[in-house]
């Protein structure tokens, strides 16, 4: 009951803001959608590893969503964005099989290095990609239903709040698991997990995956939301947009994803439109305030806060 109301409480919040100003739909999609694709670097971060080419799965669900929507203008939105997150766990169950035999940096750089050739080959091909000008997003039905551009947004917050729940809920439950505590153990000590008969290369091989299925959902959302889909999204700094949220958030519960997500989003949107020159830095700056005094993150605070509240 507690942890219902602990998941209740952001939804409430959430759809509060969206009904009282309508003009913040756009940036709550967005903050969802930025909250599952840290989430699934968190995913990572659990086993002691981190990319920074995770954005690619997000780019490809976002393209997939683009090039179905204007061939098949009759697919319904939620169809798209299904398709779109299975293509994406798709290309990551072929490139999980190759990475997962790599470390740390190798690790990083390596899915670093494949999403720079994939940013660089949709702005190559433009009679297929649309090169750098990206493709547009045709807004298709949603649930059946042909909805005006501000119902589609209310319905896209709706899926992605209802989304956003279930994967902090299924995640916590992973990392609760067999599955999740193995993979906490490639970070610890994965010699004596292999000595227990644990496939380490298994066990991330399954983290890999399931973290990029979660930069593929939010990839497919975000190309819904903004109508428009350009290789930026699989640039090396939108990955690194990705472990920014995931290291501001925490990796103590997957609630601080989205937190990190929230807080990272109004943060850019309120530092562009005050010092539109200097947003970059107040993000560093942000950045720096929290690793010093919060090394674990907003959950960190949190669970500090909890823990006092215990002991009063």
């Amino acid at each position: 009951m507690r942890s219902l109301l602990f998941f209740a409480l952001p939804v409430i919040i959430v759809l509060s803001l969206a009904a009282g100003m309508p003009w913040l739909k756009l940036p709550l999609i967005l903050a969802l959608c930025y909250g599952m694709a840290a989430l699934g670097v968190v995913v990572l971060l659990k086993a002691g590893q981190i990319s920074f080419g995770h954005a690619m799965y997000a780019c490809v669900s976002g393209y997939i969503v683009a090039f179905l929507g204007q061939r098949f203008p009759s697919l319904d939105g939620v169809v798209l964005i299904i398709v779109a997150t299975a293509g994406s766990v798709l290309l990551a169950m072929v490139i999980g099989a190759f990475v997962v035999r790599y470390r740390e940096i190798f690790f990083g750089m390596l899915n670093l290095a494949l999403s720079m050739v994939l940013f660089t080959a949709l702005g190559k091909f433009y009679h297929v990609t649309g090169g750098t000008d990206g493709l547009r997003v045709v807004r298709p039905s949603m649930l059946g239903l042909q909805l005006e551009r501000s119902t589609f947004e209310i319905t896209l917050l709706v899926i992605s709040l209802v989304c956003s729940v279930l994967i902090a809920i299924g995640i916590q439950r992973y990392f609760r698991s067999g599955e999740g505590q193995a993979l906490a153990a490639i970070k610890t000590n994965e010699t004596r997990l292999e000595y227990l008969g644990i496939s380490a290369k298994r066990v991330l091989w399954k983290g890999y995956v399931i973290s990029a299925a979660l930069c593929g959902l939010s990839g497919a959302l975000f190309g819904l939301s903004q109508g428009l889909v350009t290789p930026e999204m699989g640039y090396w700094l939108r990955s690194g947009e990705f472990v920014f949220i995931a290291i501001l958030g925490g990796s103590g519960h997957p609630i601080g994803a989205f937190l990190g997500g929230f807080l990272y989003e109004f943060l850019k949107m309120y530092s562009a439109a005050f010092v539109s020159g200097s947003w970059q830095m107040v993000l560093g700056i942000v950045l720096i305030v929290i690793i010093y005094f919060l090394p674990k993150g907003l959950t960190g605070l949190l669970r500090k806060r909890r823990l006092a509240g215990g002991d009063a």
